[in-house]
């Protein structure tokens, strides 16, 4: 990896968390530190923010972004958001990578993903489009290493309604990948963490270069972040040259956050290629609209050649505020005019712009638009805002300045930015939502504009229910779709059993405040309760009219409102179901109907999930009879199995393991009938019963299997089986080994050496039963250990088997000192772990051992 010594010094850039401007944020503040003192966590956002704007860029997009795996297992966070406003974005910062979406399908599958325009997504991705209904194209590599994945890469663009994305922006793309791959790989071989916890690093995308209004010059050191600058270039900054504290902190101040990145970029080309870089930044002015700059510099090479530079010269070039017209022509126009960079910042707005939205140009310019004016900062504007930066097309609709002022916004989409019109409009048809006192708001869908936002809320939840199975993951979807679409903070999920209803999810309450609630009645005059017995959804527009609807009720430290819902399924009462709010609030006509709609699709889902949890435990009982409860126990040998089922479905897999003492020895068998379901799972058990018999009445191996597979021919022609029968000599380790399309075998040396057996085969049971299967030899020492193991343990959906293999073979090599019962564990420990496992696994491990060892370790002194 190239050395980054250039920037561990206290010299270059300020570096900024996520910004925090978006919708419902009322907070304008940023974190930052100096790229002097620049972390390993400050590094790997910098290489994260470095591929996300060259990948964007290079695919001719216009927003971007890198998503990487968490400390939780199979949960993607979003690390850098490129061209878009944080918070606007927040409803996917996270994402389960068994969640169907194409960031979540390319990291499992690591293939790359390309959607030319949002029919194509809506065919392959339906609940993507359901929650962005936008025309936009999007591209999805993976960021992986040779061995280990990252995360995912992705760019967003205009839509290419009917042309495919076309292979050179394939090829940059992927490439773009590799890179960055690459890149992740050496930060985690130099010891930085390559995982992500936090919000994302937001950041802009570079601008064309503009005709220049004022130059200063500067010269720029590198290593110890001491600047050298003109008047000009002070005069630029509005600082007088005396005052010029002489570091490049002075200049990463006044940046606007989001381009801070652009500074960092210049010092690390520099330091690294030594090449002449040219960047655009929005300096901030605390009297007027930010000040558009280009900075161009030439990297000084130090003495005696090499690529990187220590010093950087050149010029800073005032642009100007880069006003979308003539303010003189602007003004005239009878509608405000205004414009957003893609940051969603104020560029410019005209006088009749600055008297509709209620402020003056100096308080709105360099400001997020829903920061500046409180009245555009509501939920259901957001898909509004969404889609002037996702798309191409036009968004129109009216937004209520008060109870009886209504203006008609339009948002013009561009490249680089989204210019948009304001003017007063008429009353629409729809009045907004009833409130019951003065200050209590509106409700989130006060027109027709905003009832057409929500329309799509049902469809996602529906589309989100059907992929969740267990009770779990409904309630986990409806954490996830429910709350944010909503505005809320708190969410119950209790359920009806012998008419006393139980907590089954929650999330959002303070510890124990809940408890209270446990196992209430249907007699208890309780809203959680009353809603279910009455079928009725009850509303509460703040805690004191809930304290005065149900005095003496337990209330948390909230002064927010409630809304209690009924789940009924079929005319069957499920539960119910609580959501909470931090403020108080009222609840318009549309927004109760879409929110009672949205309980009965939970309440169908919880009742499917509670089927489903007992067939399924139903199933698992069958499976635990066909497997042995126990395996003999031997002097010389110790065996142990273990099985794990998939975690797709219910039904019952056909793995197996046995071990049977016979008078010729030990016999170990593993077997993996085809498919799932009760009559694989059968097929299964009546393999296991003839191998049994036929051991046990002395049958030569090869004759065993031999006889299974004719029994299987006649059983069922449509089912086929693996298997893998080992007759061992606990006295002298001698083995015969009989394998008909089986997974090979491994075995462990008492030194950790491990290696894959070479064991002639047979066609799989079933295929022809005239089939006859040879018979290897081989010799099992005292300390070896023998594995055998179905597939599930090494294939990966998106991974080649000879990975999966290699793993095994490493994970097994890595198990000394252990017993055998550990390390079986072991090799299951990260199959168990993952939440994508289509296939189930059985594992049977056989070591042996002389009489006098008393070390039965893996590795252990006895053993060798």
């Amino acid at each position: 990896m190239r050395s980054h010594a250039a920037l561990t010094h206290p010299c270059c850039v300020t570096w900024y968390g996520a910004a925090r401007h978006g919708p419902r944020s009322r907070r304008g503040q940023q974190h930052g530190t100096s790229v002097g003192a620049v972390t390993s966590a400050d590094e790997l956002g910098l290489v994260l923010a470095e591929a996300a704007v060259k990948a964007t860029g290079a695919v001719g997009g216009y927003a971007g972004g890198v998503y990487l795996r968490s400390e939780t297992e199979g949960l993607l966070r979003l690390a850098v958001l490129v061209g878009l406003p944080g918070e606007l974005m927040r409803p996917w910062w996270r994402m389960h990578v068994n969640r169907p979406f194409p960031v979540a399908e390319c990291y499992r599958t690591s293939e790359p993903i390309h959607l030319a325009d949002g029919e194509e997504a809506m065919r392959r991705f339906p609940q993507l489009m359901a929650g962005l209904p936008f025309p936009f194209g999007s591209l999805y590599v993976p960021a992986e290493s040779e061995h280990e994945k990252f995360g995912v890469l992705v760019a967003l663009r205009p839509a290419t309604p009917g042309h495919p994305v076309e292979q050179p922006d394939r090829n940059r793309m992927r490439q773009a990948g590799l890179r960055l791959g690459a890149a992740l790989a050496q930060l985690e071989r130099d010891g930085t963490p390559v995982t992500w916890s936090g919000e994302p690093l937001v950041v802009q995308t570079p601008e064309a270069a503009a005709r220049p209004l004022r130059i200063g010059t500067f010269d720029w050191d590198l290593s110890t972040g001491n600047l050298e600058a003109d008047e000009e270039f002070c005069a630029i900054l509005g600082v007088l040259p005396d005052e010029f504290p002489g570091r490049i902190e002075a200049l990463t101040a006044r940046v606007v956050p989001e381009d801070v990145y652009q500074l960092w970029v210049v010092a690390r080309e520099a330091a690294q290629d030594g090449r002449p870089v040219v960047r655009r930044l929005r300096l901030q002015r605390p009297d007027g609209p930010p000040t558009l700059l280009e900075l161009a510099g030439r990297p000084v090479h130090p003495p005696g050649g090499g690529v990187g530079a220590r010093r950087l010269t050149g010029s800073l070039i005032d642009l100007g505020s880069g006003a979308i017209a003539s303010e003189a022509v602007a003004d005239r126009l009878p509608d405000g005019l205004f414009s957003l960079d893609r940051s969603a910042r104020i560029t410019y707005v005209n006088r009749t712009g600055e008297k509709l939205l209620g402020r003056a140009r100096a308080e709105l310019i360099g400001r997020v638009l829903w920061d500046a004016v409180p009245w555009m900062n509501r939920p259901a504007y957001e898909d509004y805002y969404r889609a002037a930066l996702l798309s191409d097309d036009p968004v129109r609709f009216q937004v209520n300045r008060g109870r009886k002022d209504w203006v008609s916004v339009s948002l013009f989409p561009g490249h680089h930015g989204v210019t948009g019109t304001i003017a007063v409009t008429e009353r629409p048809e729809c009045p907004p939502a009833p409130v019951s006192r003065p200050g209590a708001g509106l409700g989130i869908f006060a027109s027709p504009a905003d009832r057409a936002t929500a329309l799509y809320r049902p469809v996602a939840l529906a589309i989100a229910l059907t992929e969740a199975v267990t009770a779990r993951q409904v309630s986990a979807v409806v954490t996830e779709e429910l709350l944010p679409a909503f505005g809320g903070r708190q969410l119950a999920l209790y359920v009806l059993h012998e008419r006393h209803l139980y907590l089954a999810w929650e999330t959002g309450f303070p510890a124990g405040f809940l408890e209270p609630f446990e196992g209430v009645g249907l007699d208890a005059r309780l809203p959680g309760v009353e809603t279910l017995t009455t079928g009725r959804p009850i509303f509460f527009e703040s805690m004191e009219q809930l304290a005065s609807a149900y005095p003496g009720i337990p209330l948390d430290a909230s002064v927010g409102a409630r809304a209690f819902l009924p789940l009924i399924a079929s005319g069957r009462p499920v539960g119910s179901c609580i959501l909470g709010f931090d403020q108080p609030r009222g609840f318009a006509p549309e927004e109760r109907t879409v929110l009672t709609a949205l309980a009965g699709l939970i309440a169908q889902a919880l009742e499917r999930a509670r089927r489903y949890d007992t067939e399924a435990a139903l199933a698992r009982g069958l499976q635990d009879a066909l497997l042995p409860h126990r395996l003999p126990v031997i002097d010389n040998v110790e065996t142990v199995g273990r099985y794990l089922p998939g975690t797709q479905g219910m039904d019952v897999g056909g793995d197996w393991y046995d071990v049977i003492e016979t008078d010729r020895g030990l016999d170990l068998v593993i077997g993996d009938v085809q498919g799932h379901g009760v009559s694989a799972a059968a097929i299964m058990g009546q393999l296991r019963s003839a191998v049994h018999a036929f051991a046990l009445a002395g049958l030569e191996p090869a004759d065993v299997v031999s006889g299974t597979n004719r029994l299987l021919s006649d059983l069922d022609p449509a089912h086929f089986a693996t298997c893998c029968y080992v007759r061992l000599d606990p006295a002298t380790g001698d083995a015969q080994a009989v394998r008909a399309g089986h997974p090979q075998p491994l075995i462990r040396r008492p030194d950790g050496t491990t290696e894959v057996l070479d064991l002639a085969g047979g066609l799989i049971l079933g295929v022809d039963s005239a089939e006859t299967y040879p018979v290897s030899d081989l010799s099992i020492k005292p300390g070896e250990v023998l594995a055998l193991f179905t597939d599930g343990l090494i294939e990966r959906p998106g991974r080649d088997i000879d990975v999966g293999i290699e793993q095994l073979r490493s994970s097994l090599a890595r198990s000394g000192p252990a017993t055998v019962a550990d390390a079986a564990d072991r090799l299951i420990r990260d199959a168990r772990r993952s939440t994508d496992r289509p296939d189930d696994i059985a594992l049977l491990l056989a070591a042996r051992w002389v009489g006098s060892d008393t070390d039965r370790t893996l590795g252990g002194p006895a053993a060798g």
